[in-house]
């Protein structure tokens, strides 16, 4: 188990922008890893009104539970490693196993008996060290639809937004509100299960 403080810049990208990103960066096709996000709440949103998230991410044969809160700067993120079949368990069952993760969202919410698992999110991620911080250059899949994203993670978020800021300019890509990717998936799914 592990807690850290997450400091991130986000923009939006149009694939245009992207590809980029690609070439200025002298990113190869190899330089991309799949990663899997699995999303968890109860059926009334319980986590997201707390403006928290609970996922498990799946990297290769690697499944790491994370709970996403706010924090006074940045979000507290709650980290546990998983074994594939309780990851699987949960998967099935919404049912967290023990562990400081557990501990944390049972903290936050009354009614965690009732999570639920709500679909997933694949991502083709690339990452590079830049400035201090860790670049990252996102292509996102989820309920049908997809998105591209540009995530710069720091420690200092002064610095952290001047090189992000200027990396944009130079690159004459417009600054775009951006939500992260699991709010960008509960939009998506909240319109769903309203049609």
């Amino acid at each position: 188990m592990s807690q850290n403080i997450e400091i991130e810049f986000k923009n939006m990208l149009t694939e245009d922008e992207f590809h980029l990103l690609i070439k200025h960066f002298n990113l190869e096709d190899t330089d991309f890893k799949k990663q899997v996000n699995h999303y968890f709440d109860t059926p009334s949103f319980s986590l997201k009104d707390y403006g928290a998230a609970l996922r498990i991410r799946e990297k290769g044969s690697k499944f790491e539970m994370t709970l996403k809160q706010p924090a006074f700067q940045g979000l507290l993120e709650t980290n546990q490693d998983l074994a594939s079949d309780v990851s699987r368990e949960v998967l099935s069952t919404g049912t967290l196993p023990g562990g400081e993760v557990k501990n944390a969202v049972d903290s936050l919410i009354e009614n965690a008996h009732e999570l639920q698992y709500f679909g997933s999110l694949t991502t083709v991620r690339a990452e590079l060290e830049y400035k201090g911080g860790l670049l990252v250059l996102d292509h996102s899949y989820y309920l049908n639809s997809e998105d591209y994203e540009l995530e710069y993670e720091v420690t200092d978020e002064a610095e952290g937004s001047k090189a992000f800021s200027a990396l944009l300019k130079v690159l004459n890509i417009p600054m775009r509100p951006t939500d992260n990717k699991i709010k960008r998936f509960y939009a998506k799914k909240y319109h769903q299960l309203q049609e």
